[in-house]
């Protein structure tokens, strides 16, 4: 019922609230409160809550906003967006698993990613829709803070007595003599990750006073309170990203310097160049895991084996990758090989997708943040109106560096991404927003002029 029901009420958003509202609450409220389960059709796509919140979203634009289509604007930045969508249909062609099942590919594709993009660039491309969408990001992590708390106290129990069935392997959620909470999502992992992202959005809108306060509760209270329930859930790696963005923007805040987001843009740029082709083998890594947090080093070590693995198999077909269908996994070709987990977001995309879908994937992440860094001026890292720019640049960044050793999507961040690209796609002054109630003032020397709008 619930996944069904979900695109009439998104609609029904659409026909009476704003429309930007109303796109944001259709992946926002799908991602943090529908269930991890979906409807399978012989010879038809699949159903879940991507589908739900695509579907949603697209209809109530067709059907109540549709002129804003007109206003669409494609440059050479959203070149990545069309290849990551358009390559599963090479991969299924190279590997001779016919036109039809690359465009069931080409579809779940579009369904994940390209929608999402879309209606960020449609709703979220200028100052006050980044705001928009960043108020969205701290109220969905506000609305989190009790739900984690008490599942951290009384064991993931939320989705089993909403939806009756637990969404994933219940001896995962028991982690350093404590509960890790899943709430509604498909793993804890992903709940500390989604909370990490609100925390550092809380963090940045609170040190810029572009928000004071949500529901009359002021932000000095509501940022430890989200920082504290990220440290409770008991994630290694999202609190070393929460730990590292929070120190990235402080440099920024204090310093006037962009070198560390700098350095963690090329992190995962770095880490993939050197372990696709097996150049490192990963062991200074898993000297200081084992230094700072020994129990979970054989966690790493075991990942690391297995990416060493899939890397092998990945580039025994590196152009296109092997196409869907668990072929990226060496077992299932008729290797002899022991089975491996297939964990991190890239190397599982240079196996099913190949060099031109892992490309085409970091660039449709990282390429935002670039843009930002490029043409944000760093005196305007602080203003109010920019700073939702600023932070979710380090949202993408932070994701992708996540992305290394999991996959957990998240149609958020394909919206954020939308929205920065189509931000600084235009001239500076129409990112301003006009609206009178709009209460801040900011100068357009903060943005540079774009090359495609000159």
């Amino acid at each position: 019922m619930a996944l069904l029901g979900w695109p009439l009420l998104v609609i029904g958003l659409f026909a009476t609230i704003q429309p930007r509202i109303a796109a944001m609450i259709a992946f926002l409220g799908a991602w943090l409160f529908l269930p991890m389960a979906g409807y399978e059709f012989s010879g038809m796509p699949g159903y879940g809550k991507m589908e739900a919140a695509s579907y949603g979203a697209m209809l109530g634009m067709l059907l109540f906003d549709a002129s804003r289509l007109a206003t669409l604007r494609l440059t050479w930045l959203d070149i990545p967006i069309i290849v990551w969508c358009l390559t599963p249909m090479a991969s299924s062609v190279v590997n001779g698993l016919g036109a039809y099942d690359g465009a069931s590919m080409v579809y779940s594709q579009v369904i994940s990613w390209g929608i999402p993009y879309l209606m960020g660039r449609l709703y979220f491309s200028d100052l006050e829709g980044l705001r928009v969408l960043a108020t969205g990001i701290l109220i969905g992590g506000l609305l989190y803070v009790p739900l984690c708390l008490f599942e951290i106290r009384m064991s993931p129990r939320l989705h089993i007595w909403v939806y009756g069935f637990h969404q994933h392997e219940w001896r995962q959620s028991r982690v350093f003599g404590g509960w890790r909470p899943t709430v509604f999502m498909q793993h804890g992992l992903a709940v500390s990750m989604w909370m990490t992202t609100a925390s550092l959005v809380a963090l940045w809108l609170w040190w810029t006073r572009a928000t004071r306060e949500i529901w009359r509760i002021p932000m000095k209270y509501i940022v430890p309170a989200m920082i504290g329930t990220t440290i409770l859930c008991k994630s290694t790696g999202a609190t070393a990203l929460l730990a590292v963005g929070a120190g990235a923007l402080a440099v920024v805040g204090r310093f006037r310097s962009t070198v560390l987001i700098w350095c963690l843009i090329l992190l995962p740029l770095i880490y993939m160049a050197v372990r696709a082709p097996g150049l490192w083998d990963g062991s200074h890594l898993l000297y200081a895991v084992e230094s700072i947090v020994p129990d979970k080093e054989g966690s790493l070590r075991y990942r690391m084996e297995a990416e060493d693995i899939l890397s092998w198999h990945a580039l025994r077909q590196p152009i296109f990758g092997w196409g869907g269908h668990s072929r990226n996994r060496p077992s299932e070709m008729g290797e002899d090989v022991k089975n491996v987990a297939t964990d991190g977001l890239w190397v599982i995309t240079l196996g099913t997708r190949g060099a031109v879908g892992l490309v085409a994937l970091t660039a449709t992440i990282m390429l935002p943040a670039v843009l930002v860094l490029r043409r944000l001026r760093t005196s305007c890292w602080m203003n109010a109106s920019t700073a939702p720019l600023g932070v979710l640049a380090i949202v993408l960044t932070v994701f992708m560096i996540d992305s290394l050793f999991n996959a957990m999507l998240n149609p958020i961040y394909v919206l954020a991404a939308g929205g920065i690209v189509g931000s600084l796609s235009l001239r500076p002054e129409s990112l301003w927003p006009t609206s009178p109630e709009v209460g801040y003032v900011v100068h357009t020397r903060c943005v540079r002029t774009p090359v495609t709008a000159r």
